[in-house]
């Protein structure tokens, strides 16, 4: 593939006359003018679509590095058949362009394609910079790269997930099951609903940026890398400590919930018997790592069973050990598809909570469920989600429902949940489960996704060996929970984005939580002198995150670049402040899109306010000098 790459004022294009090959088009594509854009010509080769997916990630890897260097707000593909005499036939290379604007879309970028096949005319104003004219010849070397489908090899769970035919249903009311079709949503159930068809559609691919990917850039949380396989992002200082406070806080709630901690190895051999026979039981995409002969050697792991499970093999459980926890805060990798990966919502690489426990009976298994089940809502609503903010699956085998006592178990928990759960009944277990649930959010597009999960698994204690001692002294198979309190960590921050937005789309002032909040408090001094004051309260304020905006800037635009940050206290500080030893707050939570709350509070009233929105929350430092003058930009922008 040849690329031409311009960074232009503005691309203006109109789509003359078809050729025999021009695509059909619509009437508004026939003319377009692109501002501010990296215009990418683009000659798709003869050999490319051979290595098609690898050609779209690298072509795709060069853009975005060139769309960040240049900052450019948009990416228009051009074809431009002139670049190369060794062409792809056009079937070959409309696909490819198709393929390449959908990657750049998945990676969060406004792209968009100039029409293939037409006579079209152009005026292109390039801007002139170092940088504003460059070219790539993209190739990938033959063997260097497997192709998608043996690269991305299928577990026979996965394959016979997406074959397998389920039944969806509503439990409105404890023991009321009701067939979708018919049961009421209206106004009151309207996530439900759209929980309901997300989950039927089966639709996971992105067709549209959603609102937290830009928000996590805005607000210096982080970003794509380029450099690296897509679904890899980096996270800046303010989105590092935000999923730091988050890990801390999901570790000590499975602390206190009677967990011990452990680590175990990211990658594994696909040759161990155990393994070899779990990756086919288990629904998720692998990353293999190529040995010598080009076949799979080791793969990175997609959650932390693997490692827990050989550690319990060897370990000497008795029956007074049981209920035993195990977790650990596992980052983990699945090779999810390219059409999926967006922003925080869907990675290759993430952090997973992933808890075990390892219970004597089923009997044993559901009581310990039902407490998973409550812990995860404590843990949700600790982080920032009331069950208004999330839909619950339940999901189970025919066999297992058919059982009365439960039944009347899942009916328990569409009593604890409050309110009408989607209820999946397979009629065979292709899964290693019997019965799982999920806490699903529902973002502003109107997408699904899992946050918090456990899941009964009847098969891995005996694939892996893990064996525990009765009261008569026999060895016996325990059943293992899986669990992960909160779900992926960057799902979280994900679901705290998308939450912002949708309260702000509902008149309300976005924020996040305060003990997550980057800065909890910022000062701003109406003048240079003011800044004595200042210094005499910082001592005082110990404890919390607080910066001070000493820019040389006015002190409305301050005012304005703190609310833009979603700070929850923002103190001004003026002659009168200074005369009466106070400060003067304004409180974002009290706050509306039409006015302010503005009180006047002493410093220690103004900590002890802190104090009780963090209550005993997980702390860390500020992660960036406390005087805004002193401070890197990391975006960019």
């Amino acid at each position: 593939m040849q690329l031409l790459f311009i960074h232009a004022d503005f691309i203006e294009y109109e789509a003359k006359e078809k050729t025999r090959i021009a695509e059909e088009i619509a009437g508004g594509r026939k003319k377009e003018r692109i501002e501010e854009a990296l215009v990418v010509f683009t000659a798709v080769e003869r050999g490319d679509v051979e290595k098609e997916s690898s050609i779209i990630e690298k072509a795709a890897d060069e853009i975005r590095s060139i769309v960040q260097q240049v900052h450019a707000e948009r990416v228009v593909l051009y074809p431009y058949a002139h670049l190369s005499s060794e062409l792809a036939s056009p079937e070959q290379s409309l696909e490819l362009l198709q393929g390449l604007e959908e990657e750049l879309r998945a990676r969060g970028m406004a792209a968009t394609r100039a029409p293939f096949g037409w006579y079209k005319s152009f005026t292109l104003s390039c801007k002139g910079h170092p940088l504003s004219e460059l070219s790539r010849k993209i190739t990938v070397l033959e063997g260097a790269v497997a192709k998608e489908g043996e690269q991305e090899r299928k577990s026979k769970a996965l394959e016979a997930e997406e074959k397998a035919v389920s039944h969806l249903f509503v439990m409105g009311e404890p023991g009321n099951l009701v067939e979708v079709d018919k049961f009421e949503f209206g106004a009151t159930h309207a996530n439900l609903r759209t929980f309901y068809l997300y989950e039927s559609e089966k639709r996971r691919e992105v067709d549209k940026i959603p609102p937290h990917v830009e928000l996590m850039k805005r607000l210096e949380i982080a970003d794509y890398e380029p450099s690296s396989d897509p679904g890899n992002l980096r996270f800046y200082p303010k989105g590092r400590m935000i999923k730091a406070l988050l890990e801390d806080y999901v570790r000590n709630s499975t602390a206190a919930y009677g967990a011990v901690e452990v680590e175990t190895p990211i990658m594994y051999s696909v040759w161990h018997p155990s393994l070899k026979d779990y990756l086919e039981r288990f629904p998720a995409r692998q990353y293999s790592m190529m040995g010598k002969e080009g076949k799979p050697d080791l793969f990175l792991r997609f959650a932390a069973c693997f490692g827990q499970f050989l550690m319990s093999k060897e370990m000497s459980i008795s029956y007074k050990n049981l209920p035993l926890k195990i977790f650990e805060l596992a980052p983990s990798f699945r090779k999810e598809k390219r059409g999926e990966l967006v922003g925080l919502r869907r990675l290759r690489k993430f952090t997973m909570p992933d808890m075990h426990t390892f219970c004597a009976t089923l009997e044993d298994a559901l009581a310990e469920f039902k407490k998973q089940y409550e812990l995860c809502m404590h843990v949700l609503e600790e982080i920032g989600f009331t069950p208004r903010n999330y839909e619950v699956a339940i999901r189970f085998t025919r066999d297992f429902y058919e059982d009365d006592v439960h039944k009347a178990f899942i009916e328990d928990l569409v009593r604890i949940a409050g309110k009408p759960v989607l209820i999946e009944l397979w009629d065979q277990r292709f899964f290693y489960f019997v019965l799982k649930f999920e806490f699903n959010f529902i973002d502003a597009l109107g997408k699904a996704s899992a946050l918090s999960t456990v899941q009964i698994d009847v098969e891995n204690a005996e694939r892996y060996g893990i064996v525990y001692t009765d009261a008569d002294g026999a060895r016996q198979s325990p059943i293992i929970l899986h669990c992960s309190p909160s779900g992926a960590i960057e799902r979280c921050m994900y679901a705290l984005l998308e939450k912002a937005y949708l309260d702000k789309e509902a008149g309300l002032l976005p924020m996040l939580p305060v003990w997550l909040a980057p800065t909890q408090l910022r000062i701003i001094p109406v003048a240079e002198r003011h800044m004595d004051y200042i210094k005499e309260l910082l001592p005082h304020l110990n404890g919390l995150r607080l910066d001070v905006d000493d820019r040389d800037e006015t002190v409305s635009k301050k005012i304005r670049d703190a609310g833009r940050e979603w700070i929850p206290y923002v103190a001004v500080v003026g002659e009168k402040e200074v005369e009466r030893k106070t400060l003067r707050v304004t409180i974002r939570k009290e706050s509306s899109q039409e006015a302010q709350k503005v009180e006047e509070m002493s410093v220690l009233e103004l900590k002890k306010r802190i104090e009780e929105d963090v209550q005993n929350k997980p702390f860390r430092a500020l992660p960036l000098p406390y005087k805004l003058s002193e401070r890197a930009k990391f975006t960019g922008g």
